[in-house]
């Protein structure tokens, strides 16, 4: 091809150049389109399947394609050893409640152990009274020779349908031993509740020992100790300790001494001291501690549901052997008895079973009632109830009839 003489210009190269619409009708061709449109979606695949690659190189999942429950040892282990799985940490801070009207109790430290004084488990001392201002005395004078530590020791009594000076005599005697606090005699704590049962308060000695007052007599004594328990019972007690305002005498070390056998419901003997022409004949007291025998079982199934058997009268003879038949305080005090029955006079119980609902029916259940009662409900619960023959606690001499012990001596 020749070119123009002068060299090639502006002019001549627009003439040679395709005229515009020819341009626009090739740009809008649909083959033009469509070519790319396809180079496009080429390019934006490519760029979206090399993304992918890289980020599943991250989530690359090792081991077997097997159910966990169908690998190999060796299967697993490999599996395990690829195993990278991030773990957070979250520390929450403790939730702090304010509120003055919410608390908080734990009793699962509270235990009643045979270290009771190295653990500093507390004791609760109750004692109900109803016309008792002529023992008080004797009662603190031998409460404050505890050696258990006193400052473990909280004092709860109960006072009611009394007509003496019962409630007086308490208070001065309570402040007496507690204002003693440099002679470390003073008590954890002292309460003093005020219940009246609207109970007939003008027996005597005959007239309340007598036969046809035990059933009214009991229940009413089993209803004063639930109020007295529910009111006092506080969730650091270990140990509840029922002690009767008329003993005479008991071992300081007496505590430390029931703890030691580790039983769930522990009473000792109780026996009293009547003089004869210048003899003590070391009477027994307290026929409410028993086991129960087979004439006991047979006479139980003739009796209605309601009737509460009452021990140590000639009414009802049920062949039960009495822990006062079978000790003496000169032998080995810690020989131990299971029993049926116990009386009231002195019982150490783990604070755990009366927390469990084990109380002293105000009622006949399975014909006893209060503390004979509170020992079958114990044992129909699985708890232990053990008496010591040998380990001897001295009450009051009562001057009971012997006709209200049938056939049996009470010495």
């Amino acid at each position: 091809m020749l070119l123009p003489k002068g060299g090639v210009t502006w002019k001549s190269a627009r003439a040679r150049l395709p005229p515009w619409r020819a341009v626009l009708v090739l740009l809008t061709r649909t083959r033009f389109l469509v070519s790319i449109a396809l180079t496009g979606l080429v390019v934006l695949l490519w760029r979206g399947i090399s993304s992918s690659a890289a980020e599943m190189q991250s989530f690359y999942c090792y081991g077997s394609s097997k159910s966990p429950m169908e690998m190999s040892i060796n299967e697993m282990v490999e599996w395990n050893a690829h195993l990278q799985t991030p773990v957070v940490f979250n520390h929450h801070q403790p939730y702090e409640v304010n509120s003055s009207t919410i608390s908080s109790v734990d009793l699962n430290p509270i235990k009643s152990t045979t270290k009771a004084v190295t653990n500093g488990e507390r004791v609760l001392i109750l004692t109900p009274l109803r016309d008792a201002s002529a023992f008080l005395t004797k009662y603190f004078d031998l409460l404050y020779k505890l050696t258990y530590p006193h400052d473990l020791i909280d004092l709860a009594f109960l006072v009611g349908d009394c007509k003496d000076d019962t409630l007086a005599v308490l208070s001065s005697e309570l402040q007496r031993v507690q204002d003693q606090v440099e002679e470390k005699i003073a008590f954890r704590s002292a309460l003093i509740v005020q219940k009246d049962f609207g109970a007939d308060v003008n027996m005597n000695v005959d007239d309340k020992h007598a036969f046809a007052a035990q059933g009214p007599r009991r229940i009413a004594i089993g209803r004063a100790r639930n109020y007295l328990l529910y009111s006092a019972l506080k969730p650091d007690h270990s140990w509840v300790y029922w002690r009767d305002v008329d003993i005479v005498d008991s071992p300081d070390r007496i505590l430390e001494d029931f703890m030691a056998h580790d039983k769930d419901i522990l009473v000792p003997n109780i026996w009293f001291h009547r003089y004869k022409d210048g003899h003590d004949i070391e009477g027994r007291f307290d026929y409410n501690s028993w086991v129960e025998s087979d004439k006991g079982r047979k006479l139980r199934e003739t009796l209605p549901p309601d009737t509460v058997l009452a021990e140590g009268y000639k009414e009802y003879d049920t062949g039960r052997k009495y822990l006062v038949s079978m000790g003496d305080w000169r032998n080995n005090k810690d020989v131990e008895v299971d029993l049926d029955g116990i009386g009231g006079v002195n019982i150490l119980v783990k604070a755990d079973v009366h927390r469990s609902g084990v109380n002293f029916p105000a009622y006949a259940f399975e014909n006893q009632a209060e503390t004979e009662g509170f020992a079958r409900m114990a044992k129909r619960a699985g708890y232990q109830v053990v008496g010591l023959p040998n380990y001897v606690v001295w009450h009051i001499d009562t001057d009971e009839k012997p006709g209200n012990l049938g056939n049996r001596k009470a010495y």
